[in-house]
C-alpha cells in the first residue's frame, strides 16, 4: 500500500452537484466525505448514528429541534443521535462528513443520495 494524502480541495473540484457526499477515505468502518450544500436539505434524523459536520468553506447553519448552530470554516458540530435536524447553506458551503459505512445521508436508505468514491 502506498501513503498517500487526500486533497480535499482536488476532490471537491471534480464534481458540482449539491448534496451528494463523495467518499474520499475510509477509517474504522466509517465513510470519510466531501458534500457541497447550497439551500436547504430536508428534515431528518439518524436513530443509530452522531452526524459529523466540519464547514471546509463557507457558512452553514446546522437547523435542530434544540435550536441552530452556526458553523464557519474550521468549525464542526455533531448532531447527537435521535436528532431531528438539516443543513442550510445561503450561498455553496464545502462539509467534511465522517458516517459509518452505509449511513443514509436522509435517515431514510429509500430517499438518500447514493454515495460514490471520488
Amino acid at each position: 500500500m502506498i501513503a498517500e494524502a487526500v486533497n480535499l480541495s482536488e476532490k471537491l473540484s471534480k464534481f458540482s452537484e449539491h448534496w451528494s457526499p463523495k467518499i474520499v477515505s475510509q477509517f474504522n468502518g466509517h465513510d470519510v466525505m466531501v458534500v457541497k450544500v447550497q439551500g436547504e436539505f430536508v428534515w431528518h434524523s439518524h436513530d443509530d448514528t452522531d452526524d459529523f459536520f466540519l464547514v471546509l468553506n463557507g457558512i452553514v447553519t446546522i437547523e435542530t429541534e434544540q435550536g441552530n448552530v452556526v458553523l464557519e470554516p474550521g468549525e464542526l458540530y455533531v448532531v447527537p443521535k435521535g436528532v431531528q435536524h438539516r443543513p442550510v447553506a445561503q450561498e455553496e458551503a464545502h462539509i467534511l462528513l465522517i458516517e459509518p459505512n452505509g449511513t443514509p445521508n436522509t435517515g431514510d436508505a429509500k430517499t438518500a443520495a447514493q454515495k460514490v468514491e471520488i
